[in-house]
């Protein structure tokens, strides 16, 4: 996929609204062209023919949302940005503790291609030129002929297509690189490269030339962002380890001796190169690509650097500022008693509900779980009386950190660990949040699933019912002097009205009722089961004996909804016109259904409002 295919047309439509972020950095590109402070590199020629006019940025979300103001596709060598990913490249491939052994994460102080190692002979970082030449040495000694097309690979996938080398930057470079032979001799000499010196600089020199521009980095920072997860492409360029480590050197050296003045100002890790662009990622928000070859005495770009900073200054993006209520991780939590499921239940069965309510507690979640949100939730747990059930709802949650899900398996064997059952819903097991908290349960035999939190809800109601003997079976039949409807009806009336009805057998499976067809009876359930739907399939109510359904034929003259049959269901069916001449003779009676049929309703409304109470207590 070449990622210049998902740049959001809306942002370049003629007259269009653009987002917030799409007019600031319009306005900052305004208001930052005009300086002409700095100089374009001069000590590899090829590098002082860049235009000092050319200035680009370019914004790059986790969601894979592109903006782009300027010069964005000018094409520049990535020179030491490339550092950064070669990085990531080896922990990924060689694996951390070689790459760790050999090759430092302290800042060094000095500048970029200083000709100096630590005094146990490892380079400082892997941001500086001696540890970026190690790392091209250790891909070298793993890929052989094949390195550069490996680095080539790489970095075309964390930009989302395919990037090349300039040629005659490459050859400026060899012609100018001694000092980094130096460098690599320096390395030979202590065994942190192996081989062929000339090879491993052929790679390096390369890799510093590949062509990119301010969208291409802004996409490979955005890569960094989502944990080494390529937003528009979807591909996964490195392992989440390797991400947070290049980040975190990045932070600490990513600006040579002007880093720890960045940090402290603009606050986002970042890494600049001479050719003019910086790239910057903030973890789980966006990643930003600048390009202005005017270079300062630290050899970053003039104008990138107050773009960064204005960025992070005007919406606080700094990464050591961050704020968040380990409260709010919890949109609702409480009992059933006030928030039943979406079956219906018959009378003694809701008199156990309502007396033992309290043994189910629900905790609805939200947002991307961290460790401080999950040990406020398992203090939750901790401060409420023992429940038989507690049931936690994932569906609003998109994310969990390692520590949030390791805190959150540890609270869950503590609750089973006293005989509560705990019930998970709202997450498929092949997601991502699904994979993170699975696999970390123990034992898993006493952990319920389901898909939805309605289901989790009634399947722990049938469990109280079924605890305190109320229990049933579905195809006990019931009688019509059972029925809510006829609540206060007398032997005589209901008689009367039985007359006027006709028995019905519905299989499993079968749909009694469809959705948009004439309202043109009621149905009185004597046994089995039926579930109400709409047409996309959410459940909105399950009713058993003794229940009615179609009785929305009294208000209304088409169906809203289907109604199917769960088991094998026998019910007397009142057609719509008999039950209308039945009120026309017997008046009182009419008033009085209608009234219980006002009743049904009023509390199906107390439900929702309990809900609605629920999630805005919050």
């Amino acid at each position: 996929m070449d990622a210049r295919t998902a740049v959001e047309p809306s942002l370049r439509r003629k007259g269009s609204v653009h987002p917030p972020l799409a007019r600031f950095l319009e306005g900052c590109h305004a208001a930052i062209t005009g300086d002409s402070g700095g100089a374009v590199a001069n000590y590899i020629p090829e590098l002082a023919k860049a235009d000092p006019n050319h200035f680009g940025i370019s914004v790059a979300t986790i969601d894979g949302y592109v903006y782009e103001i300027g010069d964005s596709a000018v094409p520049f060598t990535i020179q030491s940005i490339s550092k950064a990913f070669v990085f990531a490249l080896a922990l990924e491939t060689i694996g951390a503790e070689r790459v760790e052994g050999i090759i430092g994460v302290e800042p060094s102080g000095e500048a970029f291609n200083s000709i100096r190692l630590r005094t146990d002979n490892r380079p400082f970082n892997p941001m500086v030129n001696a540890g970026a030449i190690a790392c091209s040495g250790l891909i070298c000694d793993a890929e052989g002929n094949g390195a550069l097309a490996r680095i080539l690979s790489t970095l075309s996938r964390f930009a989302g297509r395919k990037l090349g080398v300039d040629e005659a930057v490459l050859a400026s470079e060899r012609e100018t690189g001694d000092r980094n032979r130096a460098i690599a001799y320096l390395l030979r000499n202590y065994a942190i490269i192996k081989g062929d010196v000339d090879a491993v600089l052929d790679v390096y020199f390369a890799q510093c030339s590949v062509l990119v521009t301010a969208r291409d980095i802004a996409v490979m920072a955005a890569t960094l962002a989502n944990r080494g997860r390529n937003p528009l492409t979807g591909d996964q360029v490195v392992s989440p380890y390797a991400v947070a480590r290049t980040l975190s050197v990045m932070t600490s050296s990513g600006m040579y001796d002007y880093a720890g003045e960045w940090i402290y100002r603009v606050g986002i890790p970042a890494k600049s190169g001479v050719g003019g662009g910086i790239v910057a990622a903030l973890p789980s928000q966006l990643g930003l690509g600048t390009y202005s070859p005017l270079l300062d005495s630290h050899g970053n770009s003039v104008r990138g650097l107050k773009v960064c900073e204005a960025l992070s200054s005007h919406f606080d993006l700094h990464i050591f500022n961050r704020s968040g209520d380990v409260r709010k991780g919890i949109i609702a939590e409480y009992d059933i008693g006030g928030f039943t499921s979406r079956r219906n239940r018959q009378p003694h069965e809701q008199q156990i509900l309502d007396a033992h309510h309290k043994n189910c507690r629900v905790y609805e979640l939200t947002g991307a779980l961290t460790f401080g949100t999950v040990e406020y939730l398992s203090r939750r747990f901790a401060r409420q009386p023992h429940s038989q059930f507690v049931i936690l709802d994932f569906h609003r949650v998109p994310t969990i950190t390692k520590a949030a899900g390791r805190l959150l398996s540890e609270s869950i064997s503590g609750l089973t660990s006293t005989n509560t059952t705990v019930v998970l819903c709202g997450m498929q097991l092949n997601s991502p949040l699904g994979a993170s908290i699975d696999p970390l349960i123990e034992p898993p035999s006493k952990v319920r699933r389901f898909a939805v939190l309605d289901e989790a809800i009634e399947w722990a109601e049938d469990q109280i019912i079924y605890l305190y003997g109320g229990y049933g079976s579905l195809h006990d039949p019931t009688t019509l002097p059972e029925q809510q409807l006829l609540e206060g009806l007398s032997d005589s009336e209901i008689e009367m009205l039985a007359a006027r009805m006709r028995p019905r057998t519905y299989q499993t499976g079968q749909r009694i009722v469809g959705a948009d067809e004439p309202a043109l009876s009621l149905f009185f359930l004597q046994s089995g089961m039926v579930s109400v739907k709409l047409p996309n399939g959410v459940r909105l109510a399950t009713l058993v004996a003794g229940m009615v359904f179609g009785e929305m034929a009294l208000l209304e003259e088409r169906r809203s909804a289907d109604v199917w049959a769960d088991t094998l269901v026998e019910c007397l069916e009142l057609p719509l016109d008999a039950y209308v001449e039945f009120r026309e003779k017997y008046p009182q009676v009419g008033e009085r259904i209608v009234r219980n049929l006002a009743v049904l309703l009023a509390k199906r409304l107390i439900l929702a409002n309990t809900k609605i109470d629920l999630l805005t207590s919050r």
